[in-house]
């Protein structure tokens, strides 16, 4: 089944890097894989996979490791970058492709750039969204956060394993309308935001209760993403927050290396992300960090949720980036 009104987009399960993932797949030709974020899944990317693969393209968007219906390991050191970007090496020759175009918003952004870093020789252009680029360097967000005396932000709240998927949980579709809402890019009227913990009692107790949901939201998608983490739980997606130092080491030989490969970064002028400390300057470095890069498009008004809120408009720039490749 699809989470759209539309056409079901047809499912199935593979064996990549050890552990079994469940891919949605859509079209024959050239491929695009798609690496969504948290906490999502395959059916993020639903418009683009519909768009790809009406320009003859083969789509494919897995449920990341930890989601849906994809394994989730139980252990927290098996959701480091290096296993992520694995997954999706594994994925492309278990599929049959010598290469592909890569694509990633959100925790999906970093697997992209790491999987264009690590191996440029699958990965022959990347499309990151939300997330900007920056090389690997001598420390990590965690102990950035520490140095600047902030100890409420939310991802310093998802490091004690068993507290953050206790809360998130209990109520599946509600912890998601409450983090979906936390992010529209049109949202007026907002009190309360889960970037900075500002209450006592964690995310729940930081965000407001969900209004209603815009078009490009419908209803039906969220009752199949609340079904989603009904099965897997929060967990799987949390350990990847919780790999951040980890990852600051593992990645230490490709400290300050650019990515050379075709590229174009999207995101909403309103994402929270874009309010991040340090996004203005890692956007501003991409000339030597990111030199093969062929476009930065921030979309006024535009949120968090990019490829569902502007759907048409960032099919749009994929494509005309996509087929600019030749």
């Amino acid at each position: 089944m699809s989470a759209t009104e539309d056409a079901p987009i047809p499912l199935r399960t593979v064996k990549a890097n050890g552990i079994t993932m469940r891919i949605a797949e859509l079209g024959e030709g050239p491929l695009v894989l798609f690496c969504h974020g948290w906490p999502e899944g395959w059916a993020s990317w639903r418009h683009q996979m519909r768009a790809v693969a009406a320009a003859g393209y083969r789509a494919v968007a897995p449920d990341m490791r930890g989601y849906g219906h994809t394994d989730a390991p139980a252990e927290i050191e098996r959701y480091s970058i290096l296993d992520l970007v694995a997954d999706q090496v594994e994925l492309v020759k278990v599929l049959g492709a010598e290469d592909a175009v890569v694509v990633g918003h959100d925790w999906g952004a970093p697997v992209a750039w790491h999987c264009a870093l690590l191996r440029p020789d699958v990965f022959r252009a990347v499309v990151g969204m939300s997330v900007p680029w920056t090389p690997p360097g001598y420390s990590d967000l965690l102990t950035a956060l520490e140095k600047l005396g902030i100890r409420d932000f939310y991802m310093q709240y998802f490091q004690a394993p068993g507290v953050a998927e206790a809360e998130l949980d209990r109520d599946p579709e509600d912890s998601l309308k409450r983090i979906y809402f936390d992010g529209f890019g049109d949202r007026t009227g907002r009190r309360k935001s889960m970037i900075r913990l500002k209450t006592p009692g964690g995310l729940i107790a930081n965000t407001d209760p969900p209004g209603e949901l815009p078009a490009w939201l419908p209803p039906a998608h969220m009752a199949y993403l609340a079904g989603q983490f009904a099965h897997s739980g929060f967990r799987g997606g949390l350990n990847w927050y919780r790999n951040l130092r980890r990852n600051a080491a593992l990645t230490a030989p490709w400290r300050g290396q650019p990515i050379r490969q075709p590229s174009l970064f999207i995101a909403g002028r309103n994402d929270g992300v874009m309010h991040f400390p340090a996004s203005k300057a890692q956007i501003e470095a991409y000339p030597k960090t990111l030199p093969g890069c062929r476009g930065v498009h921030l979309i006024e008004g535009a949120g968090h949720w990019i490829q569902q809120e502007r759907a048409e408009e960032v099919s749009g720039l994929l494509m005309g980036f996509i087929e600019a490749l030749g």
